[in-house]
Order: structure tokens, then C-alpha cells, then sequence
């Protein structure tokens, strides 16, 4: 993997903070840059989690409820270190963006919120299909494309992996990066599988 994403999806919903201890311990075994997110409320929380060895948090549910913390955030930090996690569910009329864990609908439109989070100074959007999230449907390319065509900060794909093909599709539909998380937990193919497949495509990967 070129990078690890910890989300602890419940943190929000629950209103319980991120399990440091366990952001501690991952860190002090990879080497590789690390994403933490789940329950981050302050930029007292993010200082605690970069400085128990994560690279990178992302906002999700506090982001939407107070935009400003992804301005403090990244003013603190910087922009690499600040990422905005997206749930977005198509609602018959448009993709809007939802909160706790994906169960609350806010009526945002999702291509507003990405624009106005790059204008915030995020570094990073990790996009979320919930539809298709643990579906294995492959990814939304649809909405894929349109957030990759609206910000200009990297875009990672996320939600409905379920073959090679798929990565390949979200790589040509925009998304600057891909994340799976069934399809490796249960051994239907490897990373370096899905690299290898990918740089036969013709796909630059690391």
C-alpha cells in the first residue's frame, strides 16, 4: 500500500474522541504516510493526533457543523496535513453530502462543499460513495468525475471496489488516488496485484 487511512466512522455519532492508543500503536508500525479521522472536533484533537504519529486527518461530520476548523486547521498545520472527508449519496436530483457515519443528510451539494473545502485550504478530498461503500459495484465514476472536475486538490476515490477494473475505471474518471478496503481484508486480491494490473494499463503508480 502507498498509504494507510484509519477512519473511525462511529467516533462522530457516538461523540467519543479517536482511539489515540490505537493511532499510536499503528503509527510506530508502518512506514508509510498515515491518515487518521473519526471524532475530530478541534485543532487540539489534530495536534494530538499528528503528534501520536499520523500524517494526515481528515474532517468529516466537525468540517461540515464548523467549516472554519479546516481553515485553522490547515493555517496550524499546513494543507498537506489536512484532508476533508466527503459521504456523498446521489438523492434523485443531485450528490449530497451526509454527516455521522453517513446516516444524516445536510442538503449540500456535494460539488459546492468540495469547492468551498478547497477555498478553506484543504490538501486533500477522500470521496465516499455510501451507496456503493462495501457494495463491491465498483466506484462512482459519475461522481468521481464531477468532483475531480470542479477542485483542484488530489481527489481520493473510495467506496464499491470490487475488481481491478474498477481502480482503473476511477483512475480515467479523475481520481488522483484510489482506496479499498473489503477487497484487501479478504484477500480477493493483493495491492501489488492491483498495481500490477494498473501499470499494464498504462497508469503511473508508485
Amino acid at each position: 500500500a502507498d498509504e494507510i487511512v484509519f477512519l473511525d466512522i462511529s467516533a462522530s455519532t457516538d461523540k467519543r474522541d479517536i482511539l489515540i492508543d490505537v493511532v499510536a500503536r499503528t503509527a510506530s508500525e508502518i512506514f508509510i504516510p498515515f491518515t487518521v479521522g473519526g471524532g475530530v472536533r478541534s485543532v487540539a484533537d489534530i495536534s494530538r493526533i499528528l503528534a501520536n504519529g499520523a500524517d494526515k486527518v481528515a474532517l468529516n461530520t466537525n468540517a461540515v457543523l464548523d467549516p472554519g476548523l479546516v481553515s485553522l486547521a490547515s493555517g496550524e498545520f499546513g494543507a498537506q496535513c489536512v484532508v476533508v472527508a466527503v459521504d456523498a449519496k446521489w438523492n434523485g436530483e443531485f450528490y449530497e453530502v451526509f454527516i455521522y457515519g453517513g446516516r444524516r443528510g445536510t442538503g449540500m451539494d456535494v460539488m459546492a462543499w468540495v469547492k468551498r473545502c478547497e477555498e478553506l485550504g484543504c490538501g486533500e478530498i477522500l470521496l465516499t460513495s455510501i451507496e456503493r461503500d462495501g457494495t463491491k459495484s465498483g466506484f462512482d465514476t459519475r461522481l468521481i468525475r464531477e468532483v475531480s472536475g470542479c477542485v483542484n486538490v488530489p481527489v481520493i476515490a473510495s467506496g464499491g471496489a470490487r475488481d481491478q477494473k474498477d481502480f482503473f475505471d476511477a483512475f480515467m474518471a479523475g481520481a488522483d488516488a484510489a482506496l479499498a478496503a473489503s477487497i484487501f481484508h479478504y484477500g480477493k486480491y493483493t495491492v501489488g496485484e492491483i498495481k500490477e494490473f494498473l501499470k499494464k494499463k498504462g497508469v503511473v503508480v508508485r
